[in-house]
This record gives C-alpha cells, structure tokens and sequence, in this order.
C-alpha cells in the first residue's frame, strides 16, 4: 500500500471519522431492516410472494458484488490507500438509491415491481460500495488489538446511534410530513436521511487514515480461496454470519407486523424499536472491559445467551406492554454487546490468514463476510415474503387470520431463537482467541 502525505490524524479524531461511517450506513439501512417490507406490501401494494422472490434474487446477485468490490480494493493502490476512496465515491449514489427506493412511481403494478427490483439492487449495489470498506479498513488503521475494540466500538456506538434515530423518529416524521401520504412521508424522510447520510460519509473520509503498511497483494482469485480455506477460524466465523444475520433480519423486517397484528399497538412498535438501538447504544460503552475479561469469543457466546432470554420474555409476554418492554430491554443489552463485539472479531482471522499463508487479503475477506450477510438477508426476506404469503396476509386489514399471525410470531420469534442458538453452538469452535497474542507477536517479528 502506498504512504499517505496527509498529516496525522489524533486517536480520537479517527474514532469519531470512522464510528459515524456506521451512523451514515444505519440512517438508510435501518429503514431498510425496518420498514422497506412493510413500504412494499402495503404502500406500493405488491404481492409478498412477488417481493420475497424479489429479495432473494437481488441479494444473491448483489453478493457476488460484494466479492467483485472486496478484489477491487485488494487491488487499488492510492495516495488515499486502498479502502478509503470507496467513502469518498460512494456517497452520492448511496443516497441517490435511498430516496429512489422509497419513492412510489405512478405507474403499473408489473412497473412498480420492475422498479423495485432495479432500486433495491442499486441500493444494496451502493451499500457493497461503502460499507465493505469500512471492514476492510480496520487492519489498515491500526496494528494494536485494543485500539481495533475501540474503532469497533465507536462504530457500533454511533451506528446504534444512527439506529435510534431511524428506530424512534421515521414513522413520527413520515406521518409529520405526509399525512395520510404515507408514500409521500417516507419519500421525504428518505431524502433528508439520504442528505445527511452522504456528508458522514464525506467526513469519514477525511478524518481517517491508513497508516498501516499491509504487503500489497496480487494474488489470484484461486490463491485468494486457497488462503481462505486454510483460514479455519474465519471459515467457523463465517458460518456464523449466516446464523447471525439471518436471524437479525427476519426479526427487524417482521417488527411493525409483529405489534400491529399480534400485540396490536403499532405505538408499541416504536418504543421496543428505540430500545433496541439506545439500550445497544449504552451496552456498546462496556465492550472494550468485558473483551479484555472475557475474550472475545466468550463475551459474544454470552451476549448471545442474553439476547435469546430477552426474545423468550418477549414471547411469554404476548400482549403485556410492560413484560414486552423488559424482555426488549434485556435483548437489547445482549444484541448489543453481541453486534460490537462481532464487528471487533472480524479483523482478527485477517490476522491469522496472514499469519497462516503470508497472504493478506482483508478486503476479498471483508467482501466475503459482506457476501453472506447478503446471502443471509436473501434468505431471511425470502422466509419473512413467503411466511406472510403462506399466512395469507391481508395489507392493511384491521384483523388478520390465525395462520397469518402464526407467520409473523415466526418470523419475530421463533426463528431469530433457533438462530441464535445454532449461532452460539458455532462459535463454540471458534478459538483463535487463544493463540491471537503469540499471532501478532509473530506478524511483529516478521515486518520488523
């Protein structure tokens, strides 16, 4: 990689530009988690079996995307390094894709669903064009572990951030600017968030440096999958994207349905939205401690146990607003913790592939980890899609049937616990914890 000219940057400074790169990503991507569903089925009236085919197609072909943005960067060489310039020329068409996506074109049905297709692939094809590299920048920020936790945990902090805002104030600002436009309403506020969004971006990107020299690659495509499948501790972590993300998915997607049909207070769905982001938000503060107590692979197992217990109360609960904001508040506090430290795991096999192979390739890695969560969000829309059409889901019905609310309990509950739990048996393999110290000491030793 080549040296930067640019002055140095302080600690702290490069915290803050790298956390609100997550703040950027969550004001269109928790819209996205929350409500894109929701837009489709009953403000753009399309059929769900037509979006959940939607959603798997675009995401399997928007993952090989991400692989093809993960090479670029392994092989881009700039006075601005290798993953930083994606910020910079991203932004724009991140935004762009955020207000076309949530905008209602007056035209056919067949045309909406045409328009659908195109947008939410060019959203998720300019999401891969800014987000990838912010998990590939990570080894090039920094070689020291600890201040790898923190970069995490200020990404995680201001993306909670950007989740709370989303959580507690879209549905109040579509309806302030709307009406009862509902179409109108969310058109609005996903400009403003589109605006807002792409200036963090434009800040990340001077406020953040690559000053680590990582060993320019040139590998192959082969040798890059030769390295990665001698990677065993990045080949147990990424089945646990899948277990992971899935589960995250399906749950947020299924959240307006869950407490409008099941609880019946689509108000309630606001507040256990808030708390899902400002009590992550809080947690978050405490991850860099209980990593240093725990490890990282235990703290994640452990987070994962809270989580689970925090959806059964949830569930047990079924219309008792204040069992349903306890049990929310405990599942935020172990989403939370869970999601910050996951996000400070990623760069570790980096690490050991390096170590392993002598090849770093940390953006094809970062494509990768990218890929699956699209593979997981394809497969989790194409499960939410096909439960509601099983259930034969009525948009905007004042009474739903007893199969349709079975399809949403499921999509709420039931599958994100099963998840969780096959994700907290995966990561009972995971053990490069154990040797990562005598990894790094070695990767010292060897660029020294």
């Amino acid at each position: 990689m080549e040296t930067q000219t640019a002055k140095p940057i302080s600690k702290w400074q490069q915290r803050i530009g790298y956390g609100v790169s997550d703040l950027a990503c969550n004001l269109i991507w928790q819209m996205i988690s929350l409500y894109l569903l929701f837009f489709y089925t009953d403000i753009m009236q399309l059929s769900a079996s037509a979006i959940s085919l939607m959603f798997v197609l675009t995401r399997f072909v928007d993952g090989i995307t991400d692989l093809l943005v993960g090479y670029l960067i392994d092989h881009t060489h700039t006075r601005w390094g290798k993953s930083r310039p994606y910020f910079l020329f991203g932004a724009i068409p991140f935004a762009l894709f955020a207000f076309l996506c949530f905008s209602v074109p007056d035209i056919s049905a067949n045309g909406k669903l045409i328009y659908a297709y195109i947008t939410y692939f060019g959203l998720s094809l300019a999401y891969t064009i800014v987000n990838v590299p912010m998990a590939s920048i990570l080894p090039s920020l920094t070689n020291d572990t600890e201040e790898r936790t923190a970069l995490s945990t200020s990404r995680k902090f201001f993306g909670f951030m950007g989740a709370t805002v989303v959580s507690s104030t879209a549905l109040v600002l579509v309806n302030y600017f709307g009406g009862s436009n509902q179409a109108l309403g969310f058109r609005i506020v996903m400009a403003i968030f589109g605006v807002i969004g792409c200036l963090l971006f434009f800040f990340t990107f001077f406020s953040v440096r690559e000053t680590t020299t990582l060993k320019p690659e040139k590998a192959s495509v082969k040798e890059i999958f030769n390295s990665l499948k001698q990677n065993k501790p990045w080949l147990i972590f990424a089945l646990n994207i899948v277990f992971m993300w899935t589960g995250f998915f399906i749950q947020t997607s299924a959240l307006v349905y869950y407490y409008t049909v099941v609880v019946g207070s689509q108000v309630l769905s606001i507040s256990v939205a808030t708390i899902m982001s400002i009590v992550p938000m809080v947690a978050n503060f405490f991850v860099p401690f209980l990593a240093r107590r725990l490890g990282k692979r235990n703290l994640y197992v452990t987070a994962s146990a809270i989580q689970a217990i925090g959806i059964v109360i949830i569930l047990v609960g079924n219309v008792n607003h204040f069992v349903i904001l306890g049990g929310a508040v405990v599942s935020a506090i172990g989403y939370g913790v869970k999601e910050s430290i996951y996000f400070s795991m990623q760069a570790d096999p980096v690490d050991y592939g390096e170590w392993k192979t002598g090849v770093n390739v940390s953006g094809s890695l970062s494509a990768i980890n990218g890929f699956l969560g699209k593979v997981a969000q394809a497969l989790s829309g194409g499960i939410a899609g096909a439960l509601l059409a099983w259930g034969n889901y009525t948009p905007g019905a004042a009474a739903q049937s007893p199969q349709a609310e079975l399809a949403i309990r499921a999509m709420y509950g039931y599958i994100p616990l099963l998840l969780i739990i096959g994700s907290i048996i995966t990561m009972f393999f995971y053990r490069l914890d154990r040797i990562y110290p005598q990894i790094k000491q070695e990767l010292e030793a060897r660029k020294a």
